[in-house]
């Protein structure tokens, strides 16, 4: 790499000459929480590349749901089955990352990153060589072993890079990939799924998946200013790791503000599709329609939010987002028979809100942890997230039946719940205090 192309690097520490690294360490090492604030172009490459994978891991994630009326023909399955195909992904991303969280923090971020890219890619293009219920339930399970700690390594690689005042933007940047998801991805899934097969989609996504593996090699810098020797000293064993991650009073709150969103949210987003299709009378060819002007919407909207929390105090524009996203959610899960704009106008709304109070939320609980334990951090965060959706999807999915006529039950009182734990997570905003301020006390 030119110098030209490398990005500044400052001290780990105040003390800079205490903490510089040694002759014959890599110039390439970013160090954490250390970047100026001013901004440069090179972290663009970085924050490009770091959204291309998100992409690809999001849009895995979301083209189960769509296909879910296919399913159901296909595999004959009801509503607790079809959850199951998300829980799947999701309870196994928790478990993985929970064990990887005690050992993440000892390698280069940019390694790990490209080594659980290379397993996802390779999971996903089991699931498109499924030929039962059974088998696509196992290709999901470890397809979310690697998806799981992906989330985590690339919010870790952003905390580690990008400094405070910058770093809400960057969230949203790699954020925005969830909206290009669902206003090109989904749309040409779906077209591939309904021209072909199902399965092509999947094979895309991995043919995909390898494309930008070699563009992490090329461009991403390594990442490993944790394994510098000024952290050894505080670089803990096992138990260690674990008491200073889950008795830490802050990261305890930050743990459970996640786990109250992701549930509430989950409890909604995996029957949207079928619930459109079954109860408001939307058609299978009109879902497109719903990832892309929702993901249209979404791609301004988290660059925006992303300014604005980076302007405004972080638990103020969560707690903003938290409260608006209450409307969506009741309105998408009490909708009955509607016009299509009607109907994609609370899809619309759902998506920029819901998913738009998690650039806020991943801004501040980075801002809540110490750089040698952030890896780690981030990984038992992703593994809390992912075993809260899988909870929502497990419990929404046994309440809601089936009718004979092809109806959906109990939608709305999944709704309410899924209110109230939001309300829970608004006050939980209030309790986080990030590392800038507790130093300051």
């Amino acid at each position: 790499m030119s110098e030209s192309n490398k990005l500044p690097t400052t001290a780990l520490t105040p003390n800079a000459s205490a903490a510089a690294p040694e002759t014959g360490v890599n110039s390439e090492i970013i160090d954490c929480g250390a970047v100026p604030d001013a901004e440069t172009i090179h972290e663009w490459p970085v924050l490009l590349v770091l959204a291309a994978i998100h992409f690809v891991h999001i849009l895995d994630f979301m083209m189960i749901m769509p296909l879910g009326p296919e399913f159901f023909r296909l595999y004959e399955i009801t509503p607790q089955q079809f959850g199951f195909l998300v829980t799947a992904y999701t309870f196994s991303a928790a478990i993985c990352s929970f064990m990887a969280g005690f050992v993440v923090d000892r390698f280069d971020r940019k390694h790990a990153l490209i080594c659980f890219c290379s397993g996802f890619s390779l999971a996903t293009l089991l699931c498109a060589l499924s030929i039962n219920y059974e088998m696509l339930l196992c290709s999901r399970a470890i397809a979310g072993m690697f998806g799981g700690l992906l989330s985590a390594t690339i919010f870790s690689i952003i905390g580690d890079l990008i400094p405070a005042s910058r770093r809400g933007k960057a969230t949203g940047t790699v954020m925005s990939s969830f909206s290009f998801a669902a206003v090109a991805g989904m749309p040409a899934g779906l077209f591939l799924a309904n021209m072909i097969s199902w399965r092509v989609p999947f094979v895309v996504l991995a043919l995909l998946g390898l494309i930008i593996i070699l563009a992490a090699y090329r461009l991403l810098p390594s990442v490993k200013p944790h394994l510098h020797p000024a952290y050894q000293d505080v670089s803990p064993g096992v138990l260690n790791q674990f008491r200073n991650i889950f008795l830490n009073r802050n990261h305890v709150f930050a743990f459970l503000l996640i786990a109250m969103l992701m549930f509430s949210g989950y409890l909604v987003i995996p029957f949207i599709s079928v619930y459109m299709v079954t109860n408001v009378g939307m058609h299978e060819d009109e879902l497109p329609y719903l990832y892309f002007f929702g993901g249209l919407f979404s791609f301004f909207t988290a660059n925006l939010f992303g300014r604005f929390t980076d302007r405004y105090d972080k638990r103020i524009m969560l707690g903003v987002l938290a409260i608006l996203s209450l409307v969506p959610i009741l309105w998408i899960t009490h909708i009955s028979k509607a016009s299509l704009f009607m109907s994609l106008t609370a899809t619309t709304l759902f998506m920029i809100l819901v998913t738009g109070r998690i650039i806020p939320l991943m801004a501040l609980v980075a801002a809540c942890v110490r750089p040698h334990l952030r890896g780690s951090f981030m990984t038992f965060h992703m593994s809390i997230q992912q075993l809260s959706a899988g909870l929502g999807s497990l419990l929404a999915g046994s309440m809601m039946v089936m009718t004979v006529h092809g109806e959906m039950l109990h939608f709305d009182t999944v709704g309410m719940i899924a209110a109230v734990i939001t309300v829970i997570g608004i006050f939980l905003v209030t309790q986080l205090k990030t590392i800038e301020e507790l130093d300051k006390k």
